[in-house]
């Protein structure tokens, strides 16, 4: 069987994606997908649990 592999180019949105999940120590991440890309990074701001 022919090994299939295919070098695909890391995006400027993806970097900034990787960039931020880098610096994210902690919390919860929302990611939006446009097109195949990344489009919106929501962090939630503030959670209040009861």
């Amino acid at each position: 069987m022919a090994n299939h592999t295919q070098e695909t180019e890391i995006t400027t949105k993806e970097k900034k994606l990787i960039e931020i999940l880098r610096n994210t120590s902690y919390g919860d991440i929302t990611v939006t997908v446009e097109d195949k890309q990344p489009a919106v990074v929501e962090e939630a701001v503030k959670s209040i649990k009861l």
